[in-house]
Order: C-alpha cells, then sequence, then structure tokens
C-alpha cells in the first residue's frame, strides 16, 4: 500500500506544480479552493485505479461518496471562482510578497505545496480505505451508517450552498444576514456538512478494518478543525463582524456555531 500512496502523492505533486504555474500566469493563487475539492476526488479514483485485481463494492463504495462530495465542491468554487474573481483573502495573504517581487515563490510554498500536504492528509480516509478494501464486495453494517452520516453532511452542504448562492443573487440581501433555512440552526451549515461527509468516508474505512481508520483518524479530525478553529468559521466569521457589525452580532447571539440547533430566544443565555 505504501507504494501505491506514494504514487497518489507523486500524481499530486504533478498537478499541483502545473496548476501553480497557471497560478504565476495569471497572477491569483485563489482558485486553489476549487481544487481542495476535486483534489480529494481524483486521489480517491487514482486510488480506486490502483486496486490489484480491480476495486470490489466497498472500495468503490467508498471512492463514490469521496468523487461525489469533492468534484461538485471543486466544480462549485471553481464557478464561484470564475465569476468573482480573486478572492479577499488570498490578496491578504499575498500582498507583501506580490509588493516584494516574490509571489511565484510565496505561491508555491505557501498556497500551493501547504495545502496538497493537508489535502492529502485530510483525504487518507478515502486513499488507504479504497486500498484496504481491495475485492471486497460486502458492506457491513458500520458501512452504511457511515453512508448516513455522509449523507447528511451532503444534505446541509449541499442545500446550505444553494441557500447562500441564492441570497447573494437577490440585489434586496444586500448588506443583510441569512438567517432562513438551514441557516437559521447553524452559521456554518456547509462547514458542518463537510466535517459530516469525512466523518462517515472514515466510517466506512473503520468497517474495512479498524487499524485502517485508526492509521486515517488524523484527516477528520484535522479537517473539523480547520473548519471551526482556523481556515474556515473563524476566519469567515472574522471578515462578517467587520463588514456586518451589530446585525451579525445578533445572528451569532440567537444561532448555533456549528452543530444544528434551535435558534436561542434573543436576550436569553444558552
Amino acid at each position: 500500500m505504501i507504494e501505491l500512496l506514494a504514487l497518489n502523492a507523486a500524481i499530486l505533486l504533478a498537478i499541483v506544480l502545473v496548476l501553480w504555474l497557471i497560478s504565476v500566469r495569471i497572477n491569483d493563487v485563489s482558485f486553489i479552493d476549487a481544487f481542495w475539492g476535486a483534489g480529494m476526488g481524483l486521489l480517491a479514483v487514482a486510488s480506486w485505479l490502483h486496486v490489484p485485481g480491480g476495486p470490489g463494492m466497498l472500495g468503490t463504495l467508498i471512492m463514490a461518496m469521496t468523487a461525489a462530495w469533492g468534484f461538485r465542491l471543486g466544480i462549485y468554487l471553481l464557478r464561484r471562482w470564475w465569476r468573482h474573481g480573486e478572492d479577499p483573502r488570498y490578496i491578504r495573504i499575498m500582498k507583501k510578497d506580490r509588493e516584494a517581487g516574490r509571489f511565484a515563490s510565496a505561491a508555491l510554498t505557501k498556497v500551493w505545496l501547504m495545502q496538497a500536504v493537508l489535502l492529502f492528509l485530510v483525504s487518507s480516509p478515502a486513499q488507504v480505505g479504497i486500498l484496504a478494501a481491495g475485492q471486497v464486495d460486502a458492506i457491513p453494517p458500520l458501512a452504511w451508517a457511515g453512508v448516513a452520516l455522509w449523507g447528511v453532511g451532503i444534505f446541509f452542504e449541499w442545500v446550505g450552498d444553494w441557500q447562500l448562492a441564492r441570497f447573494k443573487a437577490d440585489p434586496a440581501n444586500e448588506g443583510t444576514i441569512l438567517d432562513t433555512g438551514l441557516w437559521r440552526y447553524t452559521r456554518h451549515p456547509n462547514y458542518f456538512g463537510d466535517a459530516c461527509a469525512w466523518w462517515g468516508i472514515w466510517l466506512v474505512t473503520a468497517a474495512v478494518g479498524w487499524e485502517w481508520a485508526l492509521y486515517t483518524v488524523l484527516g477528520p479530525v484535522f479537517l473539523t478543525f480547520t473548519l471551526t478553529k482556523w481556515s474556515g468559521a473563524a476566519l469567515l466569521e472574522a471578515g462578517m463582524k467587520k463588514k456586518r457589525g451589530d446585525k451579525y452580532a445578533d445572528y451569532i447571539a440567537r444561532t448555533s456555531a456549528f452543530l444544528p440547533w434551535p435558534p436561542r430566544t434573543p436576550g436569553r443565555n444558552g
């Protein structure tokens, strides 16, 4: 398996270097967000193709779950980048390096290579699960539990993104906060969905063998951390507080940060 994972790493590195060259050419690295999901889907497909003797149903299930999640997210974020241009977050990240004339080197080390390592780590349950499953066709109950959790995640992510896109497309909503639909119950339904999807994939890998789940648990743990504490919700909310002020503070006061929960009554704790 180590050799096949190394082959996946080589494939990822080759793709990343090509995309880095494109980012230098267009002076914009922010389309890397689209590659985050799509790259995980590609690694899952590559792992599926590497299975000696051909994959069984269990490995195919993991590949399909990962590909459906990853390619949908990749297409969604690529379309958003195409419509709106360079992401302000990356403008801030690359500002000093761009001014100092070291955009190319910074784009490679600070953005592409760093995210490639994290992408490989987060997607490890899918890669290892597919390779370890081999030609197994039986799908045990734990795997179905993983599929159910993944399904919850897909629902929250897809519907949350759809509701947000519709909200932003309406000029009447300019300057307001989306607090209806799934966004009434959690401030980040799409991030909650991401976490559920990958914990679901991890559970299917656990159904292949608990040793494989133990080896790869850092993937969903890190993803959950980054969604809630690092570059996901924390970074987004810092920007929203500056843009929306008291409106967003009120939204925070009544709406669960991550786990879906009925909104709190204004003026009450909890």
